[in-house]
């Protein structure tokens, strides 16, 4: 069991997105653990003063009418920050996105968190530790089997096909073809395989720089020399390649 020489608060948010510099929380809950082991939580809607995107109503269930008379950050930061008064911070992928995302809201507003003193317990880092991603610990895991010859690519693809042919043992939902396997776990929507854009909502946006989050069509038609620079810049060829096609696409619809 746990044993705690201080409280131990477990954070977790809901957002309007995962853009730390401009996106605002919907939810905030706390699990706060004092050292004797009682428990105390804290659960709030919060008013984000912008409009929550589709995309993230859907994944939260959280919508604007869900938030309009609730109180904005601003307004509850001091009774937030009371009650992680003295607490060490936990949470999973916390230390990526929560914690990062709640300092930012509580800078914006001007109300001193302080981090020092302050332990940061990322559970996902000991799932990570713990259970390995590595392609020798899922062949382990599905496979029961020690992987000989790793990273000689033959012995590492075939252990690939035969971890594969084991999830879908393990895993009925899965069906028994590509189909139905992305169809279960969700295909990735690629634009450039670095992944300097993304799709949000149907439209390439940048995911880097200055214009992060930006749909790309429209930078390039009030910043023209913005396309020049990357495609003289140390970029992969597939990325100038997307943002070419993208480029020519939004002249034509211009022109």
């Amino acid at each position: 069991m746990l044993q705690l020489k201080k409280p131990l608060a477990f954070i977790d948010l809901e957002t309007t997105g995962v853009n730390l510099g401009l996106d605002r929380i919907v939810e905030i809950a706390i699990v706060k653990i004092l050292p004797d082991g009682t428990k105390s939580i804290k659960r709030k809607l919060l008013n984000p003063e912008m409009a929550i995107p589709k995309a993230s109503s859907e994944i939260h269930g959280i919508t604007d009418e869900m938030v309009k008379d609730a109180p904005t950050f601003k307004q509850v930061a001091h009774e937030l920050k009371q009650m992680l008064d003295g607490c060490d911070l936990a949470g999973y992928n916390s230390n990526r996105f929560d914690i990062p995302l709640l300092m930012e809201e509580f800078l914006r507003v001007q109300v001193d968190f302080d981090m020092k003193n302050r332990k940061l317990l990322d559970v996902q880092n000991i799932f990570h530790k713990m259970e390995p991603r590595t392609l020798g610990a899922a062949y382990k895991f599905y496979c029961n089997k020690a992987l000989e010859g790793a990273h000689g690519a033959e012995v590492d693809a075939a252990a690939t096909h035969e971890i594969l042919e084991a999830q879908l043992e393990r895993y009925p939902e899965l069906g028994n073809n590509v189909d139905t396997i992305l169809k279960t776990i969700g295909e990735d929507v690629i634009v450039d395989f670095a992944r300097r854009f993304i799709m949000e909502n149907g439209t390439e946006v940048f995911n880097f720089g200055k214009f992060k989050g930006r749909p790309v069509a429209d930078v390039l038609k009030s910043e023209p020399q913005y396309y020049d620079w990357m495609m003289k810049g140390d970029f992969p060829q597939h990325t100038k390649q997307k943002l070419t096609e993208i480029y020519t696409r939004t002249m034509l619809k211009k022109n």
